[in-house]
């Protein structure tokens, strides 16, 4: 068993907004690095630099939850009971395989059940708490909360997904996380840049998207996927930022941001039927 500490940051914003950057985490558990496997050690499939990418957002205002440990240690954004969130191939809770399909652990090495239970109460379940918290909040302060999920990923992973992925990949679970309007808008604002993008392509939105995402109860979720090879030099081998892609690029995320703070969201994000 482990002494777990602060599982994630929080930063409590005035705005109906909530970030969350559930894999963003690169600390591991006492001992684990010594349980992974040489090509597991490096955290290949890390959401990489997300706090720097969305730096911008305490100027904001926005509320933000990021998490401190590593999706090798649990993924947050899949469901507690590690129901499969899609049809194809990809990895769980507590993942054993890397994205390019080698094994996380060494043989034998994985987490045990106990170790399991204890991760989903002391990390798993504070950062979803958190979460549920903030959104009560934010949406009796102003009477709808939006939740922007913020990941990142490789622009190749045969195991996921064929082909090269487009830069941007907006989720709203087929429609039924968010108001439609929230996300046509943000997808015309990709539209009008010059990166390519997707909605509800081959990434939907995983759990956290889909589970909190309510916009008849005035709770409305959206994920972005953002492909790495908008930021990072080599996104396949060095995890390096690339100082010529990154201004652009947070200058696209701010425009955003910025676009689901706008005050005229209001009145079509409050659901006048909600009982």
């Amino acid at each position: 068993m482990f002494k777990c500490e602060k599982p994630f940051q929080f930063h409590q914003g005035n705005s109906p907004l909530l970030v969350s950057m559930p894999h963003s985490g690169l600390q591991l558990l006492p001992g684990m690095q010594a349980r992974l496997s040489e090509s597991a050690r490096h955290l290949p499939d890390t959401d990489w630099y997300l706090p720097q990418l969305y730096e911008f957002l305490s100027e904001l205002d926005v509320s933000i939850i990021s998490a401190n440990y590593s999706r090798y240690v649990v993924d947050l954004n899949r469901p507690q009971d590690d129901q499969a969130l899609y049809a194809s191939k990809t990895t769980g809770l507590f993942p054993e395989i890397l994205f390019d399909e080698r094994p996380v652990f060494l043989t034998d090495k994985q987490h045990s059940a106990p170790l399991k239970a204890q991760i989903k109460t002391e990390i798993w379940q504070p950062y979803h708490q958190q979460i549920a918290s903030e959104l009560a909040r934010l949406k009796a302060q102003f009477g709808y909360a939006i939740l922007f999920d913020a990941h990142s990923i490789a622009a190749q992973v045969p195991m996921l997904f064929a082909g090269k992925l487009p830069d941007f990949n907006f989720g709203n679970n087929d429609g039924l996380a968010c108001a439609p309007d929230l996300l046509t808008d943000l997808d015309k604002i990709v539209a009008s840049s010059h990166y390519s993008h997707v909605c509800n392509g081959r990434f939907k939105g995983g759990y956290i998207t889909r589970h909190f995402g309510q916009p008849q109860h005035n709770i409305h979720a959206i994920q972005l996927e953002l492909s790495q090879d908008t930021y990072l030099a080599d996104s396949s081998k060095t995890y390096q930022l690339d100082s010529g892609k990154i201004e652009p690029l947070k200058r696209l995320l701010q425009q955003l941001i910025s676009c689901l703070l706008a005050p005229g969201k209001a009145a079509y994000l409050k659901n006048t039927n909600e009982v």
